[in-house]
């Protein structure tokens, strides 16, 4: 989720002027009026996540039974656009040109390395189509939304009616089988038959990146293949020395990594080139050092170990996950969200990792049942090979505590050194899922908002000046309206919704202050 100032009612935009980086350090008064500043506070476009919908949240049964009930199920995931206005302290969705719903089946376009590869094309010649199982996000310093394909894998599966159908070495990597995970579209949409010859590679259009232009409803999604395919949590996005765009992103499963993409050159530049700079650049994966020290080992067909496995750069980012496997990157115990602090520190959280049985350095816990944050300064302002990193915060060190927490997910660190810690797993002392903000500086850690029975809280986004903040929770009580019918007053029978909640401090200050 992420919130863009509108600048003006009658032409919203993202950016004040295309020059302005739009990073975490703003300074308004550099380039807008204070009114046009007023409007971004109280008028602007959200950007808003489905990563998912259980079937029977949204069908209230435990199958589809037609085609029908599938395109249901698939038009209740993928991102809202809409615009809000504050009118007499409240937040309202308004009537909007830029309002609209990208699904499983609206049309997509790639970018990239992968773009025109053969791994990209069906048999049948069908157009891509769809994002899904949008899990966080990320937004650019020319303003346009960034969405994360995550766990992709499970909504494809196989009815190998011939007996046919044995998963690769790629799709086993990526934990393709023949169930999937339970939403059995593949019985009703060929599209999603791992075993139907006709849509062979269809699954190779799902892992990826996203960049959506949020005040522009007529304009395709772009999937932005340079950046890899892995299970996308997130990317944080900031801008480094020489005006480089630098993007650190989490692909969460248990063993798995966290990569880094660098732009070829000054994104400015670039665009003023007609070039994407999420087009052209390096993906890196990281290793982690048991000495505290690290390295970022570069992604491509020119390795020769590499190339050993693949043939080209497109099959290389296809299949990040096992480029990454042959150079030797850490496997971490499920990296999730990434941010960058003001003083350019990044940190990842690590949700936990039941399966471990065997602790290292930055992975410091076996089994991991509750998680930590793991934080690094690369060399180089960024667009370095090299980083130190240390342990950030381990969640089971908090229990006992009057702020323990467990399984850290969601992550923003503000301009003013707060980091904001959301969480999705089995909370400790008969918690709900929370979120939390600690300070940077002293490691002070505080409670700041809990959520409602078996939800997940994920989605943080503020206004420019920070005092009104976004978040969200996401399958309260798993969706069923005997533990709870959040928002709506509990009955027992109302099912229990996603939702938006808007926080404001009483004192009308900064969020977290």
């Amino acid at each position: 989720m992420h919130y863009f100032p509108v600048k003006d009612s009658n032409k919203p935009r993202c950016g004040w002027n295309d020059d302005y980086d739009w990073d975490d350090d703003l300074d308004w008064s550099r380039n807008t009026t204070r009114s046009a500043y007023r409007r971004g506070n109280r008028n602007g476009v959200l950007c808003i996540n489905h990563e998912f919908g259980r079937t029977s949240h949204v069908l209230g049964k435990a199958t589809p039974d037609s085609l029908e009930d599938v395109r249901v199920m698939q038009h209740a995931h993928g991102i809202s656009v809409v615009e809000l206005k504050k009118r007499q302290g409240q937040w309202r969705q308004v009537k909007s040109d830029f309002a609209r719903r990208i699904h499983v089946n609206t049309p997509v376009e790639f970018s990239g390395p992968v773009a025109g590869s053969d791994l990209l094309k069906t048999p049948n010649g069908n157009i891509p189509l769809g994002t899904v199982n949008n899990c966080a996000n990320g937004y650019t310093p020319w303003g346009t939304y960034l969405t994360c394909e995550e766990n992709f894998n499970g909504y494809f599966g196989a009815t190998n009616q011939n007996n046919t159908w044995v998963a690769t070495p790629e799709q086993e990597r990526y934990g393709f089988s023949d169930g999937g995970f339970g939403y059995a579209w593949h019985n009703l949409d060929k599209r999603f038959d791992l075993s139907d010859p006709e849509y062979k590679n269809e699954e190779n259009r799902f892992g990826w990146i996203v960049e959506i232009d949020p005040v522009d409803g007529t304009s395709k999604p772009v999937k932005r293949t340079a950046l890899g395919r892995v299970k996308h949590e997130g990317i944080a996005l900031t801008v480094s020395a020489g005006g480089r765009v630098v993007g650190y992103m989490g692909d969460d499963q248990r063993f798995d990594y966290i990569y880094k993409f660098v732009s070829e050159g000054n994104w400015r530049q670039m665009r003023r080139e007609g070039k994407s700079p999420l087009d052209h650049g390096k993906l890196y994966v990281a290793r982690f050092n048991d000495d505290g020290s690290g390295d970022w080992l570069e992604l491509t067909i020119d390795n020769p170990d590499i190339a050993q496995r693949f043939s080209s750069q497109a099959e290389v980012l296809a299949y990040a996950r096992i480029a990454a496997d042959i150079v030797g990157a850490t496997p971490m115990d499920r990296p999730e969200w990434t941010t960058v602090a003001p003083n350019g520190v990044v940190y990842c959280t690590l949700t936990n990792n039941s399966q471990c049985t065997e602790a290292n350095a930055a992975n410091p816990l076996a089994p991991n049942s509750d998680g930590h944050i793991i934080r690094w300064k690369d060399s180089k302002r960024h667009t370095g090979t090299r980083f130190k990193w240390d342990i950030y915060l381990i969640a089971e060190s908090t229990h006992g505590t009057e702020d323990t927490f467990s399984d850290p997910d969601g992550l923003w660190a503000d301009p003013d050194g707060r980091l904001f810690i959301q969480t999705d797993g089995g909370q400790k002392d008969g918690l709900n899922n929370q979120m939390l903000v600690s300070d940077l500086r002293t490691g002070d850690l505080r409670r700041l908002f809990t959520g409602v029975t078996s939800d997940e809280i994920t989605g943080i986004t503020t206004t420019p000046n920070r005092k009104t903040m976004f978040v969200n929770t996401q399958h309260p009580g798993n969706g069923d309206p005997t533990r709870t019918n959040f928002p709506a007053p509990f009955d027992g029978v109302t099912v229990p919704r996603d939702s938006t909640i808007v926080i404001t401090k009483k004192d009308g200050g900064v969020i977290g202050s």
